[in-house]
């Protein structure tokens, strides 16, 4: 079971920090235009990984073992926002 720790206190925020970021550019410029969707897909992504790492540091316990699964976590995450922002695989998912 996921017991509420401070690591995951800490996972909540450094999303919403994340998140901000394009709400503040929002503020300065056109070039950013995300929606409510954009904030939430991306919301659940974060959230997704950081809890998914989170889970691979509570259940293995091989040093090596849990950069190896972090690392190709962090990877499927870039590849995923990358197809949602842009299409690189051009998949039904893509974004334009």
């Amino acid at each position: 079971m996921f017991t509420l720790t401070k690591r995951f206190y800490a996972i909540l925020a450094i999303v919403l920090i994340l998140l901000l970021i394009p709400l503040v550019a929002m503020q300065f410029t056109n070039e950013v235009n995300w929606s409510v969707f954009d904030f939430i897909a991306a919301g659940i992504l974060l959230l997704g990984t950081g809890l998914a790492i989170e889970i691979v540091l509570q259940k293995v316990k091989s040093r090596k073992n849990r950069i190896l699964i972090s690392g190709i976590i962090i990877i499927l995450l870039l590849l995923l926002w990358g197809e949602l922002a842009v299409g690189i695989f051009g998949s039904p998912v893509a974004g334009n």
